[in-house]
């Protein structure tokens, strides 16, 4: 669903940075509560690895694909905030690098992928979690749920900000129809993606989970004929740091794996905006990409003419890429909060650095 340049006109284009940029600088502080020295180096992880995944298009019906959006997985991993910064750094990699995505039309996908898919899917996840028996298949059920739900939702706000700023005279019912339908088939996938994904990491660290913190009950003890709770046994830190590098490396490698490889494989039907775009003739107005010169533009490798070789070192590229950025930006928040000593730390230097991120693409809308 990423949307290119030319679809939204330039005064709509601009409205959305600007809320893109607030929910940026907002998701920076919320991530500073969400980080701790076991999920910041995860949160990089995620970014990659949805990156990866978003590579692998899934047909669904009448010649059109799907991709995974990401926001209800990382919300539901990480914290809806770091999910929303997740979500950007992968929208803006794809962005610059890849020519995926318009860059005027950065603040649109940072609204309706990052932010809507976050939020629509980490209230129904919050929502369900309350109303379940706790356990891994609740989480798991509300994980599928709420990222059904999430993928049609981003569907009907990039419908609506199209009715607001869209630069082709459509009609409007019919593209919405169109665009909520093909995305309820897609979010299928998403939810089958974002579910398997969430209950292997429970089975394997639940303690990294942030949608299933509180998930593991103490373990009882029958002291006197009453149960009471054993002590708690912290482990050591070293057992610890091993079991997070045994994580990471299992999961850079699988996203390395999906990239690299798989995504050979992958569907190359148009997916859900490009299809209903092309049928409802809203795509006149697509515009040349300004990063359409881009060495690795359409996931390749400028000068390399096998296809496969290609495909597979720009998606190895890409996951490197998407992985250090990632991790530098949460390993920066990280340090931050561990400095924050009071006031000095303000909305506004948040909203100055979420600015200079989107800044170039503001000036090109």
């Amino acid at each position: 669903m990423h949307v290119p340049d030319g679809f939204i006109n330039a005064p709509v284009s601009v409205a959305a940075g600007a809320v893109a940029v607030g929910a940026v600088a907002v998701s920076l502080r919320g991530a500073r509560r969400e980080l701790d020295e076991r999920t910041a180096p995860l949160a990089g992880l995620v970014a990659a690895f949805i990156f990866a995944v978003q590579m692998l298009n899934f047909p669904v019906a009448a010649g059109t694909s799907g991709h995974l959006l990401g926001g209800a997985l990382a919300a539901i991993l990480v914290g809806p905030y770091t999910a929303v910064l997740c979500v950007s750094v992968v929208l803006l990699m794809q962005g610059l690098l890849f020519a995926d995505g318009g860059l005027t039309a950065l603040g649109v996908n940072i609204t309706v992928m990052a932010c809507v898919t976050t939020v629509v899917a980490y209230a129904i996840f919050r929502g369900l979690a309350k109303v379940l028996p706790a356990g891994r298949r609740s989480v798991t059920a509300a994980a599928f749920t709420a990222a059904l739900v999430s993928v049609p939702a981003a569907a009907a706000a990039f419908t609506l900000i199209y009715a607001i700023g869209g630069t082709t005279d459509v009609s409007l019912g019919k593209v919405a129809t169109a665009m909520i339908g093909v995305h309820v088939l897609i979010g299928i996938g998403e939810a089958a993606i974002t579910a398997l994904t969430v209950g292997a990491v429970i089975a394997v660290r639940p303690d990294l989970v942030h949608g299933a913190r509180g998930l593991t009950a103490p373990l009882k003890l029958r002291v006197g004929g009453e149960l009471v709770d054993a002590p708690a046994v912290t482990p050591a830190p070293a057992a610890v740091a091993r079991s997070h590098r045994k994580l990471w490396a299992a999961g850079l490698v699988t996203s390395l794996v999906l990239a690299g490889f798989v995504s050979f494989y992958a569907s190359t039907n148009p997916d859900g905006l490009e299809k209903v775009a092309h049928d409802k003739g809203f795509d006149k107005g697509e515009k040349e990409h300004d990063a359409a010169d881009s060495p690795l533009a359409d996931y390749g490798v400028k000068d390399i003419t096998d296809t496969r070789l290609s495909g597979g070192l720009a998606g190895i590229i890409g996951v490197g890429v998407t992985v250090v950025a990632g991790s530098a930006v949460f390993w920066a928040v990280r340090r931050r909060r561990d400095g924050d000593t009071g006031p000095a730390s303000t909305v506004t230097e948040d909203v100055a650095a979420a600015s200079a991120t989107l800044a170039k693409p503001a000036e090109n809308a």
